[in-house]
């Protein structure tokens, strides 16, 4: 469906090789190794899937010099108090935490690791940071997109301000993608790829994206028609924010993709679409963090990429309540596999009573 240009592994942006945790959260231990395109992150509920994709997040914008990895990583999570220690694991007797993301090493460099360390006695943010320079420096044009699990764009009227006068919380994965659907950073005309891509979008979506700067408000436009965000179906209006995203000159090369349950309320036909856009970016450049209750997009990503450009890392509860990590180039390959093994409960119920 999509059309793209295939480049060597060698010529890509690619920021994040590995994490490390001690002590973050549900996490005791915990050491993930990533793919350079897709990478697909499953379990149960509670054990840490999101938490990890905003720390990845963070780490990525920690590349801007601006920007502080403690200080990002709190406004990501947003603890009481803007505390990081409370972002240390609840377990007796756990009094720090580490955190190290590592990236990965080119032709030209070599791979750089970015590290905090912080302990219940810590002020607000105030972490011991380490390599944050020379991580700024390698990936110095990295941009970065998080996609939460619910839709946001529908309530931007001055959402932004609101936060700054504590009338409501949000966390900032919610602010930054607001001020990326509302911000045009592409230069010139669109490639003939990009419209390509646009007008896929537009097939399932059935209009274009318009933002009105003085309201503040989006829309879905067709033709001369403008349907405000609020009248629009959920699942249509996450999809019309990745038409956004493209347009405005996000969604490419040099880019980390974060995306937390694609398919909350989406169109279940919609998956095979979204499965697709997924691994035409990541072909493209983009390395692409997801995380997934679904079986069938964990299915179909696995069913139309090729070799190697998927890793599945299934998190699951093992002894003494610790989370740890499975992980496997295939789907089907994971022994630890929440989705897969309520699937089998279903067929197995269906079987049996066919069967009565």
């Amino acid at each position: 469906m999509f059309g793209c240009v295939v480049q060597k592994q060698g010529d890509f942006k690619i920021a994040i090789a590995n994490l490390r945790l001690t002590g973050f959260t549900v996490f005791e231990t915990l050491n993930l190794e990533f793919s350079k395109a897709v990478n697909v992150i499953i379990g149960e509920n509670g054990v840490g899937k999101t938490h990890i994709l905003k720390l990845l997040y963070a780490a990525c914008c920690a590349s801007n010099p601006g920007v502080s990895f403690s200080q990002k990583t709190v406004m990501c999570f947003r603890p009481d108090d803007y505390s990081i220690s409370r972002l240390i694991s609840r377990k007796q007797g756990v009094n720090t935490a580490r955190v190290e993301v590592t990236s990965f090493k080119s032709e030209n460099q070599a791979s750089s690791t970015l590290s905090m360390s912080f302990h219940k006695k810590t002020k607000k943010w105030e972490a011991d940071v380490t390599g944050e320079e020379e991580w700024e420096r390698q990936i110095e044009s990295l941009n970065s997109i998080f996609i939460p699990a619910n839709e946001i764009l529908s309530n931007a009227y001055n959402l932004n301000a609101a936060v700054d006068r504590n009338n409501v919380i949000f966390d900032d994965t919610y602010l930054d993608l607001l001020n990326s659907a509302r911000i045009d950073i592409s230069v010139g005309s669109d490639s003939a790829q990009k419209s390509r891509r646009l007008k896929h979008i537009e097939a399932i979506t059935g209009g274009k994206v318009s933002y009105d700067r003085k309201r503040d408000e989006f829309y879905l436009r067709d033709g001369n028609s403008a349907l405000e965000f609020s009248l629009v179906a959920e699942g249509i209006r996450k999809i019309c924010l990745l038409w956004q995203l493209v347009k405005n000159g996000y969604l490419e090369k040099g880019c980390a993709l974060f995306w937390d349950e694609p398919e909350a309320n989406m169109n279940p036909a919609n998956i095979p679409f979204i499965a697709d856009l997924l691994l035409a970016l990541a072909r493209e450049g983009l390395q692409i963090f997801i995380s997934t209750h679904d079986y069938f997009l964990a299915k179909y990503l696995e069913m139309r990429s090729n070799d190697n450009e998927i890793r599945y890392c299934s998190l699951y509860r093992a002894e003494r309540n610790l989370v740890n990590c499975e992980a496997s180039g295939r789907f089907a390959e994971l022994e630890r596999n929440a989705i897969m093994n309520v699937f089998m409960d279903l067929y197995h119920e269906e079987v049996g009573r066919a069967m009565e």
